[in-house]
């Protein structure tokens, strides 16, 4: 990470909510071709979420850790805060002197801009402002939120607009938490009723959504030179698996997320 930073722009997104069974099956089943065609080998990487709700777990993210392989460790980190005995810090770690990723990346020289998806981006209060504060630059609407059933296409256009008003030279880290995942989310499955609720299979239906208008967000990351890119997700949810529903519980469809990071090439004509 130490030769990407500086280099290339840095892209984070965090698909909210995801499960990393559905991702699996969807993209093996080919029904996120935007996503998978950017997926080393096709398919996500498993790994286990630091944390089991979206505070939580992009606390973590934002101090340099990012969901964990599942599989016995230690695992080396992109990034990391100076920090005397961590054991995962290694020589291609990009380390920082200051409390989190966002503002070390700040500190040489990245514009940091954060575009918000569910409520602990939407700056509606103190909580609502933690994580966006982290960001020289935060943008949130009520139709990037949960109950918009257009929320990511809103959120790619506004990326598009923040990356076409750069000049040319600054170097940008742009984080998207894409809030389409979450509850609700029963309006992206044809059929599917308000009465009925939320599934699993409409969780799926939202990611086929997401993954309509992710080609043009890769697309804009990359438009200016290359661009290292994050997709993950923060954590899952339960549809009833043992009877439980919802997330911020220890159960295993909660702590396993689908992770997955990649270079997007200058222009990145497949994209497009």
């Amino acid at each position: 990470m130490n030769e990407v930073v500086g280099s290339h722009d840095l892209l984070l997104v965090t698909l909210d909510t995801l499960r990393y069974d559905v991702a699996q099956e969807l993209a093996a089943a080919g029904r996120i071709p935007n996503l998978a065609r950017h997926l080393p080998g096709g398919v996500w990487e498993r790994r286990h979420a630091p944390g089991s709700f979206t505070y939580a777990s992009h606390q973590a993210m934002f101090a340099g850790f990012l969901p964990t392989p599942a599989t016995p460790g230690p695992h080396p980190r992109l990034f990391a805060a100076q920090f005397a005995g961590s054991e995962t810090t290694a020589n291609g770690t990009f380390v920082y002197e200051t409390p989190d990723l966002v503002s070390g990346l700040a500190d040489v020289g990245y514009r940091t801009v954060c575009i918000g998806g569910v409520g602990f981006f939407n700056q509606r209060g103190p909580l609502g402002s933690v994580l966006p504060g982290m960001f020289q630059e935060s943008h949130w609407e009520p139709e990037f939120g949960v109950p918009s059933p257009t929320s990511f296409e809103a959120q790619v256009a506004c990326a598009e607009k923040v990356i076409a008003g750069l000049p040319q030279e600054q170097r940008l880290f742009l984080f998207v938490n894409v809030s389409a995942l979450h509850q609700p989310n029963w309006f992206h499955l044809p059929g599917a009723t308000r009465e009925a609720g939320d599934s699993r299979a409409t969780h799926a239906a939202a990611l086929e959504y997401v993954d309509r208008h992710m080609g043009r967000l890769f697309a804009a990351a990359c438009s200016r030179r290359p661009c290292f890119a994050i997709v993950c997700s923060d954590h899952g949810t339960a549809y009833g698996e043992d009877g439980y529903t919802g997330h911020r519980i220890g159960h295993d469809v909660v702590w396993t997320v689908p992770y997955a990071h990649f270079f997007l090439d200058f222009p990145d004509k497949a994209a497009r």
